[in-house]
Protein backbone atom coordinates (compact mmCIF):
# COMPACT_ATOMS: atom_id res chain seq x y z
CA UNK A 1 0.00 0.00 0.00
CA UNK A 2 1.41 3.39 -1.03
CA UNK A 3 1.49 6.35 1.34
CA UNK A 4 0.02 9.62 0.09
CA UNK A 5 3.50 11.17 0.21
CA UNK A 6 4.76 8.43 -2.14
CA UNK A 7 4.06 7.90 -5.82
CA UNK A 8 4.62 4.76 -7.83
CA UNK A 9 5.71 5.19 -11.43
CA UNK A 10 7.04 2.83 -14.10
CA UNK A 11 10.56 3.75 -12.99
CA UNK A 12 10.04 3.23 -9.26
CA UNK A 13 8.78 5.00 -6.16
CA UNK A 14 9.09 8.72 -5.46
CA UNK A 15 8.78 9.55 -1.74
CA UNK A 16 8.56 13.12 -0.50
CA UNK A 17 10.15 13.47 2.95
CA UNK A 18 8.50 15.59 5.64
CA UNK A 19 11.56 17.89 5.62
CA UNK A 20 10.85 18.72 1.98
CA UNK A 21 7.24 19.57 2.84
CA UNK A 22 8.51 21.75 5.71
CA UNK A 23 11.03 23.51 3.44
CA UNK A 24 8.39 24.29 0.82
CA UNK A 25 6.09 25.63 3.54
CA UNK A 26 8.85 27.83 4.98
CA UNK A 27 9.84 29.29 1.61
CA UNK A 28 6.21 29.95 0.68
CA UNK A 29 5.63 31.64 4.05
CA UNK A 30 8.54 34.07 3.79
CA UNK A 31 7.40 35.12 0.31
CA UNK A 32 4.49 36.92 1.99
CA UNK A 33 4.93 40.58 2.88
CA UNK A 34 4.71 41.01 6.63
CA UNK A 35 6.44 37.75 7.56
CA UNK A 36 9.71 38.44 9.37
CA UNK A 37 10.77 34.81 9.65
CA UNK A 38 9.62 31.25 10.17
CA UNK A 39 10.24 29.92 13.67
CA UNK A 40 9.68 31.49 17.01
CA UNK A 41 13.08 32.06 18.53
CA UNK A 42 16.36 33.74 17.73
CA UNK A 43 18.21 30.42 17.45
CA UNK A 44 15.99 29.23 14.59
CA UNK A 45 16.45 32.59 12.86
CA UNK A 46 20.25 32.38 13.18
CA UNK A 47 20.29 28.80 11.88
CA UNK A 48 18.34 29.93 8.84
CA UNK A 49 20.81 32.75 8.18
CA UNK A 50 23.85 30.46 8.30
CA UNK A 51 22.21 27.90 6.05
CA UNK A 52 21.36 25.27 8.65
CA UNK A 53 17.92 23.72 8.63
CA UNK A 54 15.52 25.49 10.98
CA UNK A 55 12.58 23.35 9.89
CA UNK A 56 12.45 21.60 13.26
CA UNK A 57 9.94 24.28 14.26
CA UNK A 58 7.57 23.32 11.42
CA UNK A 59 5.35 20.35 12.20
CA UNK A 60 4.22 18.09 9.33
CA UNK A 61 1.76 15.31 10.16
CA UNK A 62 -0.37 12.94 8.11
CA UNK A 63 -3.75 11.81 9.44
CA UNK A 64 -5.36 8.39 8.95
CA UNK A 65 -6.78 9.59 5.60
CA UNK A 66 -3.22 10.53 4.55
CA UNK A 67 -4.04 14.23 4.44
CA UNK A 68 -1.28 16.61 5.53
CA UNK A 69 -1.58 18.93 8.50
CA UNK A 70 1.09 21.65 8.70
CA UNK A 71 1.81 23.77 11.78
CA UNK A 72 3.91 26.80 10.95
CA UNK A 73 5.36 29.10 13.64
CA UNK A 74 5.88 32.65 12.40
CA UNK A 75 7.28 35.97 13.53
CA UNK A 76 5.34 38.83 11.93
CA UNK A 77 6.75 42.27 11.14
CA UNK A 78 5.52 45.03 13.43
CA UNK A 79 2.70 47.13 11.96
CA UNK A 80 1.15 44.42 9.79
CA UNK A 81 -2.34 43.04 10.34
CA UNK A 82 -1.66 39.61 11.81
CA UNK A 83 -4.84 37.81 10.63
CA UNK A 84 -4.40 39.16 7.07
CA UNK A 85 -0.76 38.06 6.92
CA UNK A 86 -1.67 34.63 8.34
CA UNK A 87 -4.45 34.18 5.75
CA UNK A 88 -2.06 35.05 2.92
CA UNK A 89 0.56 32.65 4.29
CA UNK A 90 -1.98 29.82 4.50
CA UNK A 91 -3.08 30.42 0.92
CA UNK A 92 0.47 30.64 -0.45
CA UNK A 93 1.67 27.57 1.47
CA UNK A 94 -1.34 25.52 0.32
CA UNK A 95 -0.81 26.57 -3.32
CA UNK A 96 2.92 25.79 -3.23
CA UNK A 97 2.48 22.39 -1.56
CA UNK A 98 -0.34 21.28 -3.83
CA UNK A 99 1.55 22.40 -6.94
CA UNK A 100 4.91 20.92 -5.99
CA UNK A 101 3.89 17.72 -4.17
CA UNK A 102 0.28 16.90 -5.18
CA UNK A 103 -0.41 16.17 -1.50
CA UNK A 104 -3.88 16.60 -0.04
CA UNK A 105 -3.58 19.41 2.51
CA UNK A 106 -6.10 19.26 5.35
CA UNK A 107 -4.91 22.15 7.54
CA UNK A 108 -2.26 24.82 7.57
CA UNK A 109 -2.14 26.11 11.12
CA UNK A 110 -0.29 29.34 11.85
CA UNK A 111 1.17 29.98 15.29
CA UNK A 112 2.30 33.59 15.61
CA UNK A 113 5.27 33.40 17.99
CA UNK A 114 6.22 37.06 18.02
CA UNK A 115 6.40 40.45 16.38
CA UNK A 116 9.60 42.23 15.35
CA UNK A 117 10.36 45.51 13.69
Amino acid sequence: MMNRDSKQSDSGIVKIHRNVVASIAAIAAIEIEGVKRVGGNLASGILGIIGKSANFAIKVEFDKNEEARITLPLVIKYGYNIPEVADKVQENVRTALEKMTSLDIKDINISVQGIEK
